[in-house]
């Protein structure tokens, strides 16, 4: 079964896969929604446990952590209005630890990060990647370091489109 830890577990096992063949190119952590939080999570154990920084993350459709993305996604929406939403959908989240604690993470990161988020998005609400990114550059001692930027609904790039824009190479550069 998949699991936060598994799934951090994993990451970092890639990175170590590929640091080890990319000799001196740079290596960052991209998340898309879910995995937003997966590589904060990577990037924040391979700073705090080996002493090591991401060279950068780069975070798309984010949100702060999992128990308040669950109350935006769309089909949270019929369920809210039930008793019993919080302890049969989000406390479950918690008790198969699965946290995804982003807001947590980006407070200790030092690494640039960079938030992606398009105005269109219809499951994760851009107030989430705003707030996250406020909570990041509060705590970056240096604010060059925390970007974040987003994308016009008139580009119709919703949830899903960010990395269809041809403008993006230049953005993350």
């Amino acid at each position: 079964h998949p699991t936060e830890s598994g799934f951090t577990t994993d990451v970092l096992a890639l990175y170590d896969w590929a640091k080890a063949r990319s000799g001196n190119s740079s290596i960052l952590f991209w998340g898309h929604s879910l995995g937003t939080g997966i590589a904060t999570n990577a990037a924040r154990k391979l700073q705090e446990e080996r002493g090591i920084q991401v060279d950068a993350v780069v975070l798309e459709s984010s949100y702060t952590n999992i128990r308040e993305a669950a109350t935006h996604v769309p089909i949270s929406t019929l369920y809210r209005q039930f008793p019993g939403f919080e302890y049969l959908i989000l406390d479950s989240l918690a008790l198969a630890d699965m946290f995804f604690r982003s807001d947590e993470n980006v407070k200790v990161l030092a690494c640039p990060l960079l938030i992606l988020h398009a105005e269109d998005d219809a499951v994760l609400p851009p107030h989430l990647g705003r707030q996250l990114f406020e909570m990041a550059r509060s705590a970056y001692k240096d604010k060059t370091k925390v970007k974040f930027i987003t994308f016009p609904k008139k580009l119709g790039l919703g949830h899903d489109y960010i990395s269809f824009n041809p403008e993006l190479p230049a953005l993350v550069k």
